[in-house]
């Protein structure tokens, strides 16, 4: 089980308002619990146990990986100064949890690059969520100025797609 699957389940579960869930594979052994029994609520999930002792030197390795995730801020503290710049653009936030293509089918070219015109109407992205693909249309018309999210990941909703220069 990858990082970002366990981290997408605490998220889902501290959503859901679910009190508790258990998950067992042969790799790794989790439970997660809603903090406080706020269900529905929004109260934190925990991630309270980890992977069985067979995999533990596997989690010793993933620790170091770990920690550059945890390391995340610097990055927030580099766009404070281009703030500033930004505010002339239109932010294009996403409108739902889900997995962010940048293209329709993985033999196609990408809806949109940096520097690509957009009109209001057009797709500039898709977001699957629970099997169903949703194409994002622009609101504005610009030109793209920067893209937030890689191909095929996972987004939450309002999370910063892309940034769009209106003149």
């Amino acid at each position: 089980m990858k990082v970002n699957e366990i981290q997408d389940l605490i998220k889902f579960v501290s959503k859901s308002g679910v009190s508790e869930v258990n998950l067992e594979t042969k790799e790794v052994k989790l439970t997660i619990k809603n903090d406080g029994g706020k269900k529905g609520k929004g109260g934190e999930a925990q991630l309270l146990q980890v992977p069985l002792q067979q995999m533990m030197p596997q989690q010793m390795q993933a620790a170091p990986i770990a920690a550059p995730v945890t390391a995340a801020p610097a990055p927030v503290v580099e766009p404070a100064a281009p703030v500033d710049d930004t505010s002339k653009y239109i932010e294009v936030k996403s409108p739902m949890i889900g997995t962010f293509y940048r293209r329709p089918s993985p033999d196609k070219k990408n809806f949109v690059e940096v520097g690509s015109e957009i009109k209001t109407g057009d797709v500039i992205c898709i977001i699957e969520a629970m099997k169903l693909f949703n194409e994002i249309e622009a609101e504005v018309t610009g030109k793209v100025v920067k893209i937030f999210v890689d191909d095929s990941t996972p987004v939450e909703y309002d999370q910063l797609l892309f940034l769009v220069d209106p003149s």
